[in-house]
């Protein structure tokens, strides 16, 4: 018997969070690559908190580092997010450095400035971002910039830990953000077991040669969920970016449109995430001109929105039951790969062979050897670009984008 998607949902919110936030993503930067200042995280946060017809209030945010660009202070959003009083998910960036120096800076600066009134509106830390994905033999053939290794992600896990055991962040759960695919490679077990929380990217919309069509979008991301809750465990889950472009290219059997939008966040918005699951939407404004799919679901910041954000009560996607075979302690599989289309350590919907990845020298697949999503940096969107660009020249941007320190 069918389970019903209550039911399912009850079983993706065991293994969640307490409080299950809503919110988008914000890189440090605009689309013409120039700083975002307070006023521009502003805007962001207020269009998101006064969405029309939305399904909860998005009063959360997920930031790529605690750096202002093209500065070394503390990134205006904190700021935004007092005023706001917005939750952060913030983040360190970990790639391309030997050291996290800077951000913890900044995120001391913001501790000993802002106090309590900061430090009460953080709800998680982010250590890395897809970093084991471009750390992988897939990522570095699809030149996907460069990447830090589970030890080093690890080791930067540990210094973070360490430098905030005497403020009062030292209780806020620690994760690492990277495709849902890497989650299931045993090589990164080690970052499971050092994180709190895991954080999933996952984009079906890249899945090229698994039948990427929106209406098969639902099935594919379940998978995706599944395959991670059979590889963590009781490590609570985060999605921290999925959605799917309101315009842009076809990519396989998907298209980028706002119907299809509409269909998606209805699918896997509403029917798996929304007010379940901790989630952070991909996205409310585009800030990446180097991805020709555009996921905004406003325009200009607009509170009406492009699509009806109403959930529906009944969805096309149908609910399987999770098998008993390695079942998770939420009651969720690891699909097989047949399942799956090669979740563990085969290709798979992030879109590598090596069970790590997403990303390509095209800025965009999935599938077999393509990317899978278009991912925040620090200067916002800056690991999509990674995505696009060769190592050197993310590096060149996060270097610009005063993040990095030379290595």
């Amino acid at each position: 018997m069918r389970p019903t998607t209550a039911l399912v949902a009850g079983v993706l919110a065991s293994g969640a969070s307490a409080e299950n936030y809503l919110g988008f993503n914000s890189g440090a930067t605009l689309a013409d690559r120039s700083a975002k200042f307070k006023s521009d995280f502003l805007a962001e946060f207020k269009t998101a908190q006064g969405l029309q017809k939305a399904p909860g209030k998005f009063n959360a945010v997920r930031l790529y580092t605690n750096v202002q660009a093209y500065s070394d202070e503390p990134i205006e959003a904190f700021e935004a997010a007092m005023e706001t009083d917005t939750k952060m998910l913030l983040g360190i960036w970990t790639s391309g450095t030997d050291n996290i120096d800077k951000e913890l800076s900044a995120l001391k600066k913001a501790i000993d400035k802002y106090g309590k009134k900061f430090t009460d509106l953080v709800i998680g830390m982010s250590i890395g971002s897809e970093d084991l994905y471009r750390d992988s033999e897939t990522g570095v053939t699809n030149k996907a910039g460069v990447g830090a290794g589970p030890d080093v992600v690890v080791k930067f896990i540990e210094e973070y830990r360490k430098s905030v055991s005497d403020t009062a962040l030292k209780s806020v759960p620690i994760g690492h953000v990277d495709t849902w695919d890497a989650w299931t490679n045993g090589t990164n077990k080690v970052v499971i077991d050092a994180v709190d929380w895991v954080g999933v990217d996952e984009y079906p919309y890249y899945e090229t040669g698994k039948g990427n069509d929106i209406k098969n979008s639902g099935k594919l991301f379940d998978r995706a969920f599944n395959a991670v809750k059979g590889a963590v465990g009781k490590k609570p889950i985060w999605v921290t970016e999925t959605g799917w472009p309101a315009t842009g290219p076809d990519w396989d059997e998907a298209e980028a449109s706002v119907e299809n939008a509409k269909y998606y966040w209805q699918e896997i918005g509403c029917r798996q995430l929304f007010n379940k699951v901790p989630t952070f939407w991909y996205n409310l404004r585009d800030s990446n001109p180097d991805n020709e799919m555009k996921f905004a679901i406003t325009n200009n910041l607009s509170t009406k929105p492009l699509f009806d954000l109403t959930c529906p009560t009944e969805f096309d996607t149908p609910t399987s039951s999770p098998s008993t075979g390695g079942a998770s302690s939420t009651g969720v599989t690891s699909p097989s790969s047949s399942a799956t289309g090669g979740a563990t350590d085969s290709t798979d919907g992030s879109g590598n062979n090596s069970g790590t990845g997403t990303g390509n020298d095209d800025a965009t697949g999935s599938g077999t050897e393509e990317a899978n999503a278009p991912e925040d940096t620090p200067s916002d969107n800056a690991a999509f670009v990674g995505k696009s660009l060769s190592g050197v020249a993310v590096v060149g941007l996060a270097l610009v984008a005063g993040v990095f320190t030379l290595f």
